[in-house]
């Protein structure tokens, strides 16, 4: 996702910003078991290091992807650590691409713990802002949700569990045209995320038959607030059905949409940025009917049970199996390479993912079991993505098809399986 929601300037720390970041690093971060300060050679432990949206426009993907993590870091402990000894953490919250003092203060504060690799941001626009540091201090980064096609190959150090969204622009644009619709509004906000996304969605619609008839080229500001004169310009468009690709200024948008009498059930569409709950945003049924997509594989109810167990009450789980799947694969790596530094884990993420074929297994006590035996691996995970190709995504991706029920809330459908391009 871009922020992009995912979402989507360079930024260059400075000596004093980073000397201030350095006096602050427990700020904002945590970590836990042993102190996870001086991590880079195979006598210290892992530290398997994040950076969440935990406040912020994508903050409410900060729950699934807090608790995957908290779950993998106790799977790989339970089964023994990396390399005989428990790992350790450190987070910390980036927020999103509006927040860009916050996505360099967050990941400087995670880098100066010395980690062996870096889960996250889920912000493609995020991940712009901070990969070349991350990347500079050789330390690999995974993130679980940036989506942005133009992160292909970024960096030999940047790697995704989630395809790019090639992969679910062709998706949505094919279920738009199977639906049957013939003229199609898309309401976009000026952000990489939404404009790449668009623009696949509008080559594969276009191809299919659809008119896009307003949105091929025309964006809004992401800090809009009145939506008036953008849905009176939709309207008069007089569409079949209208695409929302936005964050959470989908809320305001789309009452707006249902104030003018635009259709915001069985002919709205949506995408991984706002196909998320708004049970307590809209009246009930104000969306029944929508239909949103999500990259990756919908979670299994086994999988569920096991994050509510780490968070009662979590309902949404986007993005939890691809931060799952990121944080066994950097422990893996390290464990096949013997050693925690990041230089080691890049090196090994692509094995371990089964670039290079090995014995399949599912869990990373199963997978620990067969490194053990020194016989090669293919870690099978939660999100269902083949292994990791020549630019760091994922070779092969599932994207679900959500419909939202009177209640407002995403109810997975189907999925459907697609190709990563290699370029």
């Amino acid at each position: 996702m871009n922020n992009a929601r995912y979402k989507k300037l360079p930024v260059i720390a400075t000596a004093v910003v980073a000397a201030a970041v350095m006096a602050l690093a427990g700020c904002g971060s945590s970590s836990s078991g042993s102190d996870s300060s001086s991590s880079g050679s195979s006598n210290d432990a892992f530290v398997l290091g994040a950076l969440f949206p935990e406040t912020g426009s994508l903050a409410y993907l900060g729950p699934a992807e807090t608790s995957a993590f908290k779950l993998a870091t106790n799977d790989i402990n339970a089964a023994g650590g990396v390399l005989g000894k428990k790992i350790t953490t450190a987070t910390a919250d980036v927020s999103d691409a509006d927040h860009a003092d916050q996505n360099t203060s967050g990941t400087q504060s995670v880098l100066s713990k010395n980690p062996s690799v870096i889960l996250g941001p889920a912000s493609s626009s995020v991940v712009k802002n901070v990969y070349k540091s991350i990347s500079e201090a050789k330390v690999p980064q995974i993130s679980m949700g940036a989506t942005s096609p133009s992160l292909s190959g970024v960096s030999p150090y940047f790697f995704r569990t989630v395809p790019p969204d090639s992969v679910q622009g062709a998706v949505l644009g094919n279920v738009i045209a199977q639906d049957g619709v013939r003229k199609l509004a898309i309401a976009v906000f000026n952000d990489e995320y939404g404009t790449n996304l668009r623009d696949v969605v509008v080559k594969t619609a276009e191809a299919a038959g659809v008119q896009v008839v307003y949105g091929e080229k025309d964006t809004f500001d992401p800090t809009e607030s009145n939506f008036s004169s953008l849905v009176t310009t939709i309207k008069a468009t007089n569409p079949d059905a209208v695409l929302v690709i936005a964050f959470d200024q989908t809320k305001q948008l789309v009452k707006e949409m249902s104030s003018q009498g635009v259709d915001t059930k069985t002919k709205m569409y949506m995408t991984d940025g706002n196909t998320a709950d708004y049970s307590k945003d809209f009246d009930p049924g104000l969306i029944e009917g929508a239909t949103g997509t999500i990259p990756g594989a919908h979670p299994s109810d086994a999988f569920q049970a096991k994050l509510k167990a780490v968070q009662p009450g979590l309902s949404d789980f986007t993005y939890s199996a691809e931060t799952y799947d990121g944080s066994i694969l950097a422990a893996l790596a390290a464990e096949k390479g013997g050693a925690v530094d990041g230089v080691t884990v890049q090196k090994n993420l692509a094995a371990v993912s089964g670039a290079k074929g090995g014995t399949e297994c599912k869990t990373y006590k199963a997978c620990l079991a067969l490194l053990k035996d020194k016989k090669d691996i293919h870690y099978v995970g939660q999100a269902g993505i083949g292994p990791f190709n020549e630019n760091g995504d994922p070779s092969s991706a599932s994207i679900g098809v959500y419909k939202f029920d009177a209640s407002n809330k995403p109810v997975y459908d189907h999925s459907q399986a697609g190709e990563v391009p290699k370029s």
